[in-house]
């Protein structure tokens, strides 16, 4: 019911910085708290942190707190990650999804339990 498709991926040299972008179709994502999500080659799914319907954001891996921001506009039906000061260590595919709203709903995100996935874009940091 509800369709995600990640853009603003590319090549960036270490320092730069990336916009990527999450927008959702079918319906609205209101009623939805979104994620970011990434993985590497060889590598398991890592959740990065979620914005809940509210607009209110909780950063979860701690590598990237400090570096990256999440966003949402409802009216845009679009979910946003601000990747600043790139490190080679960020290249990997990243993903957005969403979660129903529910008492555990940031819980299960965690776990990568979520309702909608996005077929990811790529990101690739250079030294």
């Amino acid at each position: 019911q509800v369709q995600l498709v990640e853009s603003g991926g590319g090549l960036v040299q270490a320092g730069g910085s990336l916009r990527l972008s999450c927008a959702a179709s079918g319906r609205t994502i209101s009623n939805y708290g979104m994620g970011w999500f990434r993985q590497a080659p060889g590598k398991e799914r890592e959740f990065l942190g979620a914005c809940a319907w509210n607009g209110v954001t909780i950063y979860y891996d701690l590598s990237v707190r400090d570096r990256f921001t999440i966003s949402r506009d409802n009216a845009k039906n679009t979910v946003y990650l601000q990747m600043n000061s790139l490190k080679p260590e960020d290249t990997a595919v990243y993903y957005c999804a969403a979660a129903l709203r529910g008492s555990n709903w940031y819980t299960s995100m965690s776990r990568g339990d979520v309702d909608y996935w996005g077929q990811g874009t790529q990101v690739t940091v250079s030294s």
